[in-house]
């Protein structure tokens, strides 16, 4: 800001009695205030950061909102209490939209949402190259000794007896995306007393110490690497796309014209491998999210 109020202050200072307070103050004033939204889990918490702490840069008077619910924050933004967050192509499609015609390309799932939630007041800006879609992954090992590659030989596995335990969050237990309509795509079915719920970040971890046989990750998720984990192929296609997205608010955009802009070219800072390597360096290297999110800013060129 000093570089802004500098030019002014020999000519004004004396004759105006203007002092730097006054002049922070007024442009203080003057910067629009945005609400950043994020979900509940690792992934989000970083894209909350790094965009609170890019407007922010840019001039903008910010305040986050994280940790919240999927369909808590999609209402929140709806009714006006959150101006934008990033959004999966495929969880608009199928949970705030129950789109049930099948869409065969990232291209058609990403058009469809952004014409549909026009009709909300929403715009959907330009995806990201990650695509965080869901995935099951077992341990290396045991795809190796049980020929587990997809998810047909998973449901040939359970099929033919193999008593094996699927730890899922509970969102996705229930969703319209989740595991009741994924059995019904690939054909088997989980006792209930073989399914463990609990939280996302969780899930990793009773994989990696062999509480579970099978895991609900996300699939920029940096420890599936770490921990040797392998993704089963979703070779009957049943999962969307889910391209990770900036959302936002149209009367937020018409009242800041150049935010459209600015936020895509931080969406096209934002790929699958990199999305991936700032997921581990919380989960994995325990570094703080701020401090994760402003070292890719700066790295990034956008800091």
């Amino acid at each position: 800001m000093h570089k802004l109020i500098k030019p002014f202050i020999k000519p004004l200072i004396k004759p105006l009695g203007i002092t730097l307070a006054a002049m922070s103050m007024s442009f203080g004033a003057m910067a629009s205030s945005l609400v950043v939204g994020g979900k509940n889990f690792t992934e989000q918490q970083i894209l909350t950061e790094m965009t609170a702490q890019y407007l922010d840069h840019l001039g903008y008077s910010v305040q986050r909102r994280g940790g919240m619910g999927s369909a808590v924050l999609r209402a929140a933004q709806e009714n006006g209490q959150i101006d934008l967050y990033w959004e999966y192509t495929g969880t608009s499609l199928l949970n705030y939209n129950q789109v049930e015609e099948k869409l065969d390309t990232p291209e058609a799932v990403y058009e469809k949402v952004r014409e549909l939630d026009a009709q909300k007041g929403l715009v959907w800006l330009n995806p990201s190259r990650a695509n965080n879609t869901y995935a099951l992954a077992v341990r290396q090992v045991d795809s190796v000794l049980k020929n587990m590659h997809t998810l047909s030989d998973l449901a040939a596995a359970i099929n033919s007896g193999e008593k094996l335990v699927l730890a899922s969050n509970a969102e996705w237990y229930a969703r319209d995306d989740g595991l009741r309509p994924l059995q019904e795509t690939y054909g088997f079915e989980l006792p209930r007393s073989q399914v463990k719920r609990m939280d996302s970040g969780l899930t990793y971890v009773a994989l990696r110490e062999q509480q579970v046989d099978v895991a609900l990750v996300f699939a920029t998720d940096g420890r599936i690497p770490a921990f040797d984990f392998v993704i089963l192929e979703d070779d009957k296609g049943f999962f969307p796309d889910y391209a990770i997205t900036p959302v936002v608010r149209q009367d937020t955009l018409d009242k800041n014209p150049e935010l459209a802009d600015q936020l895509n070219a931080l969406s096209a800072k934002i790929d699958n491998d990199i999305m991936a390597t700032l997921n581990a360096r919380v989960d994995v290297e325990r570094q703080a999210i701020e401090a994760v999110a402003e070292n890719f800013l700066r790295e990034a060129g956008l800091l």
